[in-house]
């Protein structure tokens, strides 16, 4: 069935008229793709150690965060142990 409804497809393909215009050949539309995407991971990567630039300072403890860390790591001062 999937062979008859590719013939079918193809069939249906070849009875339109031609392919609207492109505003420029194949090839300089692909390379432009890859140039703004090259641009962007060069950007992402540029980006890529920004955290590392300061060293880490101990977070507080936020009782309105959604889950706080609270599974007791050695440290008995847990609010709670379940």
């Amino acid at each position: 069935m999937l062979t008859q409804l590719a013939g079918v497809v193809l069939a249906e393909a070849a009875a339109h008229e031609e392919a609207a215009p492109l505003i420029a050949p194949p090839f300089v539309i692909g390379g432009t793709m890859f140039v703004f995407l090259m641009l962007l991971m060069f950007i992402c990567v540029s980006f890529m150690n920004l955290g590392n630039r300061h060293s880490a300072v101990p977070s507080t403890d936020d009782p309105h965060r959604q889950h706080t860390n609270k599974h007791g790591h050695g440290d008995e001062t847990d609010s709670s142990h379940h």
